[in-house]
């Protein structure tokens, strides 16, 4: 047997103590044993560790592989800029892991709010005396003394109690107190009313509680550990970034490796291979990829946070956007989560709410029922406290004055609602004698009657009422309502308790409670349809009503499946599988129930939101792909545990955050068309260098310029593009689509790419041919025809790339339709261009920095016609893409 329902006399020689308490010289001697109480860390590593952790992907590996080449080649060859590169290049790598280095603390802050729900201080007997103790040092066997506002340090059995009710929301989440006995009331020890738990507040009365489990092994430490032991799921997002540096890595080194050789191999100068396959890895490595991508999610998240939905870590906004199953929770996401009164049914008739039934025979007693067989209270029209006997108690507000009726009849018992009895009984003093009332599920108050009220008579129940009755609770539950029943009787005997439990109350009727669905819900419903999302939606209701709102809301249709948490505990793991591959809901369900479908879902290759507000839902929502907190009613430990918090608990705002997690794909792919285009025309001129003998088009300084110069606002721009028509109306994207595809390389390097090369061309050997030079004649860097000549390049390069950016905007629709305007970050961006272009070709300092020399306009001129045909080669594309002749 377990230490919760064992005789306290056994359970006390088990943990081998006393009620007096511990000696001072056994306490040392647990503690020693035990270890201290406390939620315990996992070494953590240093910042500097951490930092340097981020500076070992592949681009920063390659990128200060290229800095230390170019550092060599300086001291090989002065003069020809290798230093200020190699500079440049470490510059990069320690901006590329500043920008990741905060995001090492998100699971250390789940692990910080367990924290702080351990209390300081903590009084306990030692030596049959009172002493006030630090939590850190209880042990188990040490008697723990509770008051009213403490918080409870340890899991712990209770010795004595005196009216001592305690709040177990940080563990259940369940907001209701709960009254404490000294005997074991439920099989699941979270549920026995003889045993307290770490975290939890003493909401009334005192009493007195023997220790048996400290620190992880508590109830909220095995959380902890669970929350913190159950491994993160990778991003997609993340393992796709992977893919593309890695991809992009290998591609620059066989590159560079090649043409190194073959420099090599054509007699060049050992320095100028080096230079030369330095330029071929910059050129080929998109230096500004990770902060560009950091602030497009940075920014992404912003305006996720204008619409409710605030993200702790930025890579789940993308993990949003590939998001294939919603798990959320039914009250107060789908619903409102404010209970309303609709029917009452007594005197087996159906009854309008209004204000005159107290009119109605036997109704006061109802209402009595009501108001003294519940625990919230209202502050100022404000529900304290459980919404659905908030909604009973405002109701009943309106008929009398329910804290005279409180005062008036004194509460003598209470037996608490939970889980496996699925009733609540209280006993209060009238002026002729005690009454009982309970109120609950109707087939468990039906089963406790045996007799009826009928117009303020007391009759035998008998079968055809309970037949009556039990119709009546389908109609209303096959309609989403929340169904109650209560009965009374008097009571004679002096064992309250006893009495209360007792199987002779008398029926007095049915109320149904209507949670109103969130108006918004039903268009969020359809569009996650409408973008091949399913919803399974999990309910502590009853499986008609969790049936009836979800079918009003569109989620399902007749022929869904219900299953209960008892029926999902018994399913093996082939069964569970079938039944999520068809409509299925869940309702009577738990936290951890919410975890095993979570799982199962992942395996079968879905991408997972769960949604969660409690303690136990930390686990789900960490193993979740996406965990979604609730910024109302959840809990301080499932807020931190989630990826994202809603800040109206609106189930609208995952739909709202998804379509822009979409947004933010589309536009990280519309970034890496953009940056992967001017590629060619970077790596061209030296394939050209080494293979023809011409001085270098373009140097790695101004390739340098351009991938962390004139892209990287442009760049950003398109990560604030707005959402695109008809991105809803898509399906989730596929686990394996990549975020870099062959058909965005033969767009890229094999279309765009060449145009721009071919521009750079055009316009590098125009300024030479007509300065003078002739093929095969060499020109010193500091030449001031070759200076113009490579500043035409970049020039041409940076003209058609503001080409590039703006049929980079859109992925299927004209560019006409986007509306210059309406992204005026691209104007920002396109401008900055310009700027950088002016200073680098026309401002002396420019000059000097980057080795160009002014370059007349009417070279520049030669450009414009390949950007113009850019465009109108994207468009043809654009339009196929519409007419479905080729896919994306």
């Amino acid at each position: 047997m377990s230490i919760y329902n064992i005789p306290i006399e056994e359970f006390l020689t088990r943990v081998d103590t006393s009620p007096k308490g511990l000696g001072e010289a056994e306490a040392k001697r647990r503690l020693s044993k035990y270890g201290r109480n406390i939620i315990k860390k996992r070494k953590k590593k240093s910042p500097i560790v951490k930092f340097l952790q981020n500076m070992t992907n592949p681009f920063a590996l390659l990128l200060l592989v290229g800095s230390i080449l170019a550092f060599i080649g300086n001291h090989l060859s002065p003069r020809e800029g290798m230093f200020g590169i190699s500079i440049a290049l470490f510059i990069v790598v320690i901006i590329n892991a500043s920008f990741t280095f905060y995001q090492e603390y998100k699971a250390e802050r789940a692990m910080a709010s367990f924290e702080r729900m351990m209390p300081q201080k903590a009084e306990v007997l030692r030596d049959d005396k009172v002493e006030q103790i630090l939590a850190s040092h209880l042990v188990p066997g040490d008697v723990l003394l509770l008051k009213e506002g403490d918080k409870i340090p340890a899991d712990a059995r209770l010795i004595e109690v005196n009216n001592l009710k305690v709040n177990n929301a940080s563990l259940t989440g369940e907001s209701e107190p709960q009254l404490r006995s000294l005997r074991a009331t439920h099989d699941n020890p979270l549920e026995s009313r003889n045993l307290v738990f770490s975290g939890t507040i003493v909401e009334s009365g005192s009493g007195k509680a023997v220790i048996y489990a400290t620190g992880m092994d508590t109830e909220l430490g095995k959380i902890a550990n669970l929350t913190i032991s159950t491994g993160t799921v990778e991003t997609p997002i993340h393992k796709e970034i992977k893919k593309f540096t890695e991809f992009m890595s290998i591609l620059a080194i066989i590159i560079g490796v090649v043409f190194f050789f073959i420099g090599y191999f054509l007699n060049q100068i050992f320095w100028v291979n080096l230079v030369f396959a330095i330029g071929i890895i910059v050129a080929n490595v998109p230096e500004g990829l990770l902060p560009t991508i950091t602030l497009t999610l940075s920014i992404a998240s912003q305006k996720m946070a204008k619409r409710n939905a605030l993200i702790k870590s930025i890579e789940s906004v993308e993990t949003l956007g590939s998001t294939t199953v919603i798990c959320t929770d039914k009250t107060g996401t789908l619903t409102q989560n404010k209970m309303g009164v609709k029917n009452i049914f007594m005197n087996l008739k159906d009854i309008e709410p209004k204000k005159d039934v107290l009119r109605i025979q036997g109704m006061r007693k109802l209402v009595y029922g009501f108001i003294l067989c519940n625990n919230s209270y209202l502050d100022k029209g404000d529900i304290i406290g459980d919404p659905t006997e908030g909604s009973l108690l405002s109701f009943s507000d309106k008929l009398m004055d329910y804290e005279y009726i409180r005062k008036k009849y004194e509460r003598l018992l209470e037996i608490p609602f939970d889980s496996k009895r699925k009733k609540m009984n209280t006993i209060n003093q009238f002026e002729h004698g005690k009454l009982a009332f309970i109120k609950g599920a109707p087939e468990v108050i039906l089963n406790d009657c045996d007799k009826i009220m009928i117009d303020d008579k007391n009759l035998i129940l008998r079968k055809e009422h309970i037949i009556e009755i039990s119709k009546k609770q389908e109609e209303y539950s096959s309609r989403g309502d929340r169904v109650l029943a209560v009965a009374y009787k008097k009571v004679r005997g002096k064992d309250l308790e006893k009495e209360s439990e007792m199987k002779n109350y008398t029926f007095l009727g049915l109320v149904s409670l209507f949670d109103p669905p969130r108006e918004e819900v039903t268009n969020a419903v359809k569009k996650c349809k409408k973008a091949g999302i399913k919803i399974i939606v999990f309910s502590g209701d009853h499986p008609n009503t969790t049936k009836s709102i979800a079918k009003d809301l569109g989620i399902v249709s007749d022929n869904v499946r219900v299953i209960t948490g008892d029926e999902l505990k018994k399913m093996s793991k082939s069964e569970l599988e079938s039944a999520l591959r068809s409509e299925v809901l869940f309702a009577r369900s738990s936290p951890a129930e919410k975890i095993r479908v979570a799982e199962l879902l992942q395996e079968m290759g879905e991408v997972v939101a769960v949604t969660g507000d409690g303690v136990n839902d930390a686990p789900a929502l960490r193993k979740a792909d996406i965990g979604v907190a609730m910024g109302k009613s959840g809990t301080d430990v499932a807020r931190e545990a989630a990826d994202m918090v809603l800040v109206d608990d609106n189930f609208a705002s995952i739909v709202n955050a998804i379509e822009e997690g979409r947004t933010v794909w589309d536009n990280i792919k519309r970034f890496i068309r953009y940056i992967l285009t001017s590629n060619i025309p970077e790596i061209i001129p030296f394939i050209a260098f080494v293979l023809l003998g011409i001085p270098l088009p373009l140097t790695v300084i101004l390739i340098l310029s351009i991938d962390l110069g004139t892209d990287m606002l442009p760049g950003i721009a398109l990560g604030t593009e707005p959402t695109e028509e008809g991105t809803m109306s898509r399906p989730p994207r596929s686990r394996d689509e990549r975020l870099l595809t062959w058909k965005m390389l033969a767009r890229s390097y094999g279309l765009v790419g060449p145009i721009e090369a071919l521009a750079g061309f055009i316009v590098y050997f125009s300024v030479l041919y007509n300065g003078g030079w002739r093929w095969g004649q060499q020109l010193a860097y500091n030449n001031p025809l070759y200076m113009t000549a490579v500043a035409g390049f970049f020039a041409s390069i940076i003209i058609c790339q503001i080409a590039n950016i703006l049929v980079c905007r859109t992925t299927r629709n004209p560019i006409y339709k986007t509306g210059l305007l309406k992204n005026k970050f691209v104007l920002l961006g396109i401008l900055s261009e310009i700027l950088i272009t002016a200073f680098i070709l026309y401002v002396p300092i420019g000059n000097r920095l980057f080795g160009t020399n002014p370059v007349p306009l009417s070279y520049l001129w030669l450009a414009i016609p390949f950007a113009i045909m850019i465009i109108i080669i994207d468009e043809i594309i654009k339009l196929a893409i519409r007419k479905n002749m080729i896919t994306l």
